[in-house]
C-alpha cells in the first residue's frame, strides 16, 4: 500500500479504520494495474488517467463512490446528484462490506466509464467511454 493510502487510513478512527484498511487492499488486489494516488484529499484507483472508485470519510462513515456507478444499474449503489454520473454507498463496519458485491462492481468500473478525465475541456460535459 502506498505510504499516502496508508497515512490517510490511519488517521481514521475505530471502524472508520479498518473499513479504510480493507478497502484500500481490497482494490489493491482486484485493480493491479491501476494508477491510485490521494486526489482530493482522498484516495483514488485511477485507469488511463480517469477516475473510478475511491473512498473518503463522512460523518455518516466511510463513502465507497464509483465515478461511474450510476451506470451500474446496482441497487445496493445510491446514485450521486447532479450531472454526474457516480453512485456511491456507505459503510460504517467492515462487516458490511459484500466482498462478491466490490468485485462485481470493480469489474463493472473497468467496463463502463464515463469521461472525467476530461471533463473541463468539454465546459462541464460527461461523455461515456465504454
Amino acid at each position: 500500500m502506498k505510504p499516502e493510502i496508508k497515512t490517510f487510513n490511519e488517521n481514521q478512527k475505530g471502524q472508520e479504520r479498518e473499513i479504510c484498511n480493507f478497502l484500500a487492499l481490497q482494490l489493491i488486489m482486484l485493480l493491479p494495474e491501476t494508477e491510485y494516488k490521494i486526489w482530493h484529499r482522498h484516495p483514488v484507483w485511477f485507469i488511463n488517467e480517469n477516475p473510478i472508485v475511491g473512498y473518503s470519510k463522512l460523518k455518516a462513515g466511510i463513502r465507497l463512490m464509483f465515478w461511474s456507478g450510476a451506470s451500474f444499474e446496482e441497487d445496493k449503489l445510491s446514485p450521486g446528484t447532479g450531472k454526474f454520473m457516480d453512485a456511491s454507498i456507505i459503510y460504517t463496519s467492515k462487516d458490511e462490506i459484500n466482498t462478491a458485491d466490490l468485485a462485481r462492481w470493480v469489474e463493472k468500473a473497468k467496463k463502463i466509464q464515463w469521461d472525467y478525465k476530461n471533463i473541463y475541456k468539454r465546459k462541464g460535459k460527461l461523455e461515456r467511454l465504454s
